[in-house]
């Protein structure tokens, strides 16, 4: 750790000399182009004739948008300005904490909702519309928050990456420093749903193992990025496949007018990305970005640390236009990674959130998303999407049993004790329409199919060969759905649909009904309740696990298991302090069924697992198990306004399940409360430059866990575990508090951003895993992340 640190730290000092040395001469006020397009919400065609206007600017910017829906302001200063959109007929857009920086253009888009009322009715004076956080999909009723790629840069903590960001609302949690799954309301990590631009997708990340939907490092990349949704329960009918979260995640279009470049340095790797048009007659555009391992560059010219990650990332993406209403786009994204772990260079004092001193550990990894998509409006009212997608995903470990001399940390011999070779590849079809009845009602519904192909090795090799997969095969996954949305009054909002899945492998169906109410009781005030069913099929790997039979031989007994399915019910409340200031209040109840237990009396359930690299080894399961999840949240939000912003979000929920043995237990995620609070400044320093100072602290309850049996565990020289106490014992509190510290200069035609992000700095330690050691024979503990310097810089021009 001290290396690591001292390595960062110089790292930080040479960026810092260089970036002060370069922006030294005082530059006049800089100044960008904000330009975009404003559509209709529901039908997506353009408005045309909306005044545009820069809030609070002198002289008065502001334009109207052309027979496109287009519009571009000139010569507005850099900082963060506000804009006001209006229409006759349609609902006002107050769009706050724009960021104007000199070294890029902004670019947005707008959906405007039409007016309920006509213009002589009277009309109540809150739109939601005017909310800087409603949700990209409007058939979201409640749980659903957006979030801007501004704010995974902007909290403390986040390091540019979605999962680590929504770490920070109501209801989630990280399941450690060492990985960025998260908990949504005691729900296993791996019931998350990942998609992207309309496309379900494998885990984004990188060592993202098959069944996981986390990783350490985030192969989605910030700066390539949409306002995105993140839906955290009862989300619309065309979310499927999914018990606990959501990421609808959106990739921004490349700049189509002007061709611009980033580079960039920080947690996440060492990046280079450009973007712009095809030709000055063209509207096509182009987006890339490429990226390598910060650690693994910082190895390679001598500052090694133990376990170094090696990863690297491409993201491309193209926009064409097809005549006035027609989009043709295509996207990537691929990612490699690899890491070897020596038992021998584990630190057995301080314990390691990875290594096992008793282990030698080498995994590799590789995963990949294409996807070609066609958009066409058929008319003022109509439009329709089409999307084909692929993807391959493959792991690749091996692992070798530690041996040493008695009494010293001395390798007597080293064993390969398992090896695993899985590879996952996905064709799919998502076609989607979307009509807009007329003010009041909108329809859409559409089809998703996935096409499956897998292959799966994976087996023990000492003490004994045991062959837990050995399958190729492929399979299908269906699904339709239907969606309504009906405004009643200018008050009342309905949200309906429903969702059928089919599953080939097992034939396996199921059909998800989905219903949500919004009512405005006065100009702050809005009161939102939604239900959903939903359902998710378990880990491919479960599948296909083998277990032994009195034969000796062995054979597929989870093959034959069915979704589980779960009822949400979630009550809402949210209200508007002051312009600025939101209050947001959930309550929820999740009560789970079908879900896969051992077929004899145990404590045994999926939904124990998801936050870990291993694959699932159980056998003989039946969807015989249940669980119930409930809690309150409680949101308080400033939005950035006076050169600051605060966030404090408070969860208290209790998560519980049932194996086999009909025994109530906590789940391993049931930390009864979270609490987060963040704040940051921001202190200009003229026109052209400021500092910002964003601060974040979390403290959550300690998770649940299995206790090790000592004696058990000395006699069989491996961990032992005391099932019988499987998750009555609670680990100690989590405590963290993160500050990050940064610059900003804007000159003529560039912007540059430095700062440091100093993770955990009070160096609190968070109990991470417990292990036996029979070199020792104690139990070791290893903690996670200490205090940790992360650099950061970018570039854009």
């Amino acid at each position: 750790m001290k290396t690591t640190i001292h390595s960062l730290l110089m790292a930080v000092s040479l960026l810092t000399a260089l970036f002060f040395n370069y922006t030294s001469q005082a530059q006049s006020s800089a100044t960008q182009t904000v330009r975009g397009k404003i559509t209709d919400a529901a039908s997506k065609a353009p408005v045309v004739g909306a005044t545009v206007v820069v809030v609070g600017s002198t002289p008065l910017n502001g334009t109207t948008t052309d027979t496109d829906g287009n519009f571009r302001l000139s010569g507005v200063s850099t900082g963060r300005i506000a804009l006001k959109i209006t229409y006759i007929g349609y609902e006002d857009i107050f769009a706050k904490d724009i960021i104007v920086n000199a070294g890029k253009e902004v670019v947005l888009d707008f959906p405007m909702t039409e007016s309920f009322t006509k213009l002589n009715e009277v009309t109540v004076s809150y739109k939601r519309s005017e909310d800087n956080k409603v949700a990209n999909n409007e058939m979201a009723t409640v749980s659903a928050r957006p979030f801007s790629p501004a704010e995974t840069l902007k909290y403390a903590g986040s390091l540019g990456d979605p999962s680590r960001m929504a770490a920070n609302f109501a209801g989630v949690s990280g399941a450690n420093d060492a990985r960025n799954d998260i908990v949504v309301r005691g729900n296993s990590p791996a019931s998350l749903l990942w998609r992207l631009d309309g496309v379900n997708i494998p885990n984004p990340n990188h060592f993202g193992s098959l069944g996981t939907s986390g990783g350490p490092v985030s192969m989605l990349n910030t700066n390539l990025l949409a306002k995105s949704d993140f839906l955290t329960g009862a989300f619309p009918a065309e979310y499927a496949n999914a018990l606990g979260s959501v990421f609808d995640l959106r990739l921004r279009k490349g700049n189509d007018e002007k061709h611009e470049f980033l580079t960039q340095i920080g947690f996440n790797g060492v990046e280079v990305g450009a973007e712009g048009p095809y030709s000055k007659k063209s509207k096509a555009s182009y987006l890339v970005n490429y990226r390598y391992s910060l650690f693994g560059l910082m190895s390679n010219i001598g500052f090694e640390i133990a376990g170094t990650p090696y990863y690297q990332d491409f993201t491309f993406k193209t926009d064409i236009p097809v005549g006035k209403k027609g989009n043709l786009s295509f996207w990537t994204i691929g990612g490699k990674s690899n890491v070897t772990f020596l038992g021998k260079d584990v630190d057995t004092e301080k314990g390691d959130a990875y290594g096992d001193e008793n282990n030698n550990t080498r995994v590799n990894f590789e995963s990949g998303v294409a996807a070609l998509s066609y958009e066409h409006r058929f008319s003022d009212r109509t439009y329709g999407k089409i999307t084909l997608s692929g993807s391959r995903s493959t792991q690749n470990f091996k692992g070798d049993t530690v041996l040493y001399k008695t009494g010293v940390k001395e390798v007597l011999q080293e064993i390969q004790n398992e090896e695993a070779l899985f590879t996952n590849e996905k064709l799919s079809i998502n076609a989607s329409v979307n009509h807009k009845i007329n003010a009041k009602s909108k329809l859409s519904g559409g089809i998703i199919v996935d096409l499956n192909r897998f292959d799966l090795l994976n087996r023990a090799l000492y003490p004994a060969v045991i062959s837990r997969r050995n399958t190729q095969g492929e399979t299908m996954l269906s699904q339709a759905y239907i969606q309504w949305k009906h405004r009643f009054s200018q008050n009342l909002t309905l949200n309906a649909g429903l969702t059928g899945l089919h599953y080939e492998l097992n034939n396996k169906n199921a059909v998800e009904p989905r219903l949500g109410l919004s009512y405005v009781l006065n100009e702050r005030s809005t009161l939102n309740v939604a239900y959903g069913l939903h359902s998710n099929l378990q880990p491919l790997l479960l599948y296909f696990y083998q277990s032994p039979n009195p034969n000796g031989g062995y054979n597929l007994s989870n093959k034959d298991l069915g979704f589980t399915r779960s009822h949400h019910i979630v009550l809402g409340y949210e209200r508007n302090l002051t312009e600025n200031i939101r209050l947001k209040v959930e309550t929820y109840y999740q009560s789970l069924f079908d879900v896969p237990v051992q077929s004899t009396p145990g404590f045994y359930s999926v939904l124990i697992e998801g936050a870990d690299f291993a694959p699932i080894d159980q056998g003989n399961l039946v969807n015989k198990g249940t669980g119930r999840n409930y809690g309150v949240e409680i949101t308080l939000e400033k939005y950035f306004s006076n050169n600051y912003y605060f966030l404090l979000t408070g969860s208290v929920f209790d998560s519980k399940y049932k194996g086999s043995d009909g025994i109530e237990r906590n789940t391993p995620f049931n930390g009864h409360y979270v609490l987060n609070a963040l704040a940051g400044k921001e202190i200009p320093l003229g026109q052209n430059s400021s500092i910002s100072i964003n601060w974040k602290l979390t403290t959550a309850g300690g998770r649940y866990i299995r206790p090790i049996n000592l004696g058990a565990s000395a006699d069989a020289q491996t961990t032992v575990y005391d099932d019988e106490r499987a998750f009555l014992q609670q680990q100690n509190g989590y405590f963290r508090t993160d500050l990050k510290i940064g610059y900003k200069l804007n000159r003529k035609h560039a912007t540059h951003e430095i700062a440091i992000d100093l993770q955990n700095f009070t160096n609190s330690q968070n109990i991470f895993q417990q292990a036996y050691n029979p070199r020792t024979n104690q139990i070791g503990t290893a903690y996670q992340q200490g205090f940790l310097p992360i650099p950061f810089y970018r570039l854009t021009f």
